[in-house]
């Protein structure tokens, strides 16, 4: 599978919780960058791949005018498609957010247009198979959730085995 782009915005305090987990599944994704959020919660993607300096300022303006996001992760839930995600609470910025950049870069639908407008805000955590569910997922996260946080940057991050990595990053708030 190609590598693609995405604007995420990292959360520390799960990083190394989800950089483990990352790596039980596919080493290959662990990135070698100290910047790199692999707990994220995604803003837009996938992202233009070699966007243009206008866009990269678009971006840097989008950010700047935009507040820190304080969130609480504590509740599991699963997609259709197995994946299992914790909930942002409260979850309106997040999708102000993805909604002011889809306005400013309408070639680039969240998830390529193929949940429409049902797009919700979360952080995967795991996927669902015979030997994962969310009883098994939550009994893993135990000790780790509820956090309490504040979404503050906006990364522009490239996903690719073996090549996972930070291509630009802006302060929210400015």
């Amino acid at each position: 599978m190609p590598g693609h782009s995405v604007l995420q915005l990292p959360v520390p305090e799960l990083e190394d919780w989800v950089r483990a987990r990352t790596a039980h599944y596919d080493a290959g994704f662990v990135s070698h960058d100290p910047r790199f959020g692999h707990a994220h919660v995604t803003a837009l993607g996938p992202f233009d791949p070699t966007p243009s300096h206008r866009r990269l300022r678009e971006i840097a303006e989008l950010a700047a005018t935009t507040p820190p996001i304080p969130v609480r992760l504590a509740d599991l839930a699963q997609f259709p498609n197995g994946i299992i995600h914790l909930v942002p609470d409260p979850a309106d910025r997040l999708r102000d957010l993805t909604a002011r950049l889809v306005a400013a870069f309408p070639d680039r639908p969240p998830y390529g247009g193929e949940f429409g407008d049902a797009v919700r805000p979360h952080l995967t955590v795991d996927a669902a198979s015979d030997e994962v569910n969310l009883a098994t997922t939550a009994a893993l996260l135990a000790q780790v959730v509820p956090v309490a946080c504040v979404l503050d940057r906006l990364q522009l991050a490239w996903w690719e085995s073996g090549d996972c990595h930070v291509m630009h990053e802006w302060r929210l708030g400015g």
